[in-house]
């Protein structure tokens, strides 16, 4: 799985970030950047839950090839 955050969509609610820290972070302008873009299999559940709680809908996950 890939991860990616659209910042232009992004609106600086953290909700990626308190769901899974390992993953995300917020920029100084409070937005929303991606630590792990590809994060190990046991994280996936929280990665979910981090884009299913994003409310501008701004994560993005991308199945690997």
């Amino acid at each position: 799985m890939r991860v990616v955050v659209n910042r232009r969509l992004c609106i600086g609610a953290g909700m990626c970030v308190l769901t899974e820290p390992e993953v995300f972070d917020q920029a100084d302008d409070g937005r929303s950047v991606v630590l792990d873009d590809d994060p190990s299999p046991e994280r996936y559940d929280r990665v979910r839950e981090a884009e299913q709680a994003c409310p501008a809908g701004a994560i993005q996950l991308v199945a690997s090839s």
